[in-house]
């Protein structure tokens, strides 16, 4: 034994991604005294602007709006009471097919290599127990999402160490409940086309395919809370028109596949930590 203290390392693409979708686990392990580290890649700059101006519109400045998004982030972190924030500060590359992807500099265009070399230096430093980050396709199909998985795994290649790695993932029934109340909330939502319905069949995984459930209903208010502190991009955060009960209602349980363990620890689990304590 060590006095090293046990070790979360969150890798995700943008500012707001930790709260989406490991806010729950990042407040309840630091309840448990486990030190959490958040890595964000991107700078967010291609997010909404003030006044919710769009990228691409006239008076959207990418700089105002990383810089904006790196104080809501830390906003987030205090939250969550994250113990170590670390920015890659790629430029975001937008959604799928925008300009933004394939603009010099930005994250998609990094070579992979590159970004897991800076990753792996961070991953020596902390020497996590678990990494969490996104599956091969980003979870649903994010180019920086599945970058951000791509130097996340090439970086674990790069070291010595083998934590527990996990990707995070929803249940399909809950994919099925999510479509439900977003309808509720828009009744004037048209319906899906095929193509529509195809594309969100693909996302998350069967239920009993979900190897990793841990409940963090107790921290559903901070996790609320953290993404409220993404004041700059409200319009495209839907759980915060659901408010805080319905919230933890809906967003209490965080899951997980996992694709790496030297524990031996049994699935299905409902800890991150299984086996380490």
């Amino acid at each position: 034994m060590t006095d090293r203290p046990l070790t979360l390392m969150a890798v995700h693409a943008h500012p707001d991604d930790e709260a989406t979708g490991t806010g729950g686990v990042l407040a309840r392990y630091a309840a448990e005294g486990i030190r959490t580290v958040l890595v964000t890649c991107t700078d967010g700059g291609c997010g909404d602007g003030p006044g919710g101006i769009k990228p691409g519109d006239p008076g959207h400045d990418p700089a105002a709006v990383a810089l904006m998004r790196r104080q809501e982030l830390e906003a987030s972190c205090d939250v969550l009471k994250v113990s170590d924030l670390e920015m890659l500060d790629y430029a975001d590359s937008g959604m799928t097919g925008w300009p933004s992807n394939d603009a010099l500099g930005s994250f998609w265009q990094t070579p992979v290599q590159e970004g897991a070399a800076r990753l792996a230096e961070l991953m020596r430093h902390y020497r996590p127990d678990v990494v969490v980050t996104y599956d091969e396709n980003g979870f649903y199909g994010h180019p920086d999402h599945i970058q951000a998985h791509r130097i996340t795994m090439a970086a674990l290649e790069m070291t010595a160490l083998t934590p527990k790695v996990y990707w995070t993932t929803m249940p399909r029934s809950m994919m099925q409940r999510f479509g439900e109340i977003m309808r509720e909330f828009h009744e004037d939502m048209p319906e899906p086309d095929s193509a529509e319905t195809a594309a969100m069949a693909e996302i998350g995984l069967p239920d009993d395919e979900i190897t990793t459930w841990v409940d963090t209903t107790a921290f559903s208010c901070q996790k609320f809370d953290a993404l409220a502190a993404h004041a700059s991009q409200g319009e495209n955060i839907f759980f915060l028109k659901m408010g805080k009960e319905r919230f933890g209602e809906l967003m209490g349980m965080e899951t997980f596949v996992r694709v790496q363990d030297a524990t031996g620890s049994a699935i299905p689990e409902n800890d991150l930590f299984a086996g380490l304590r």
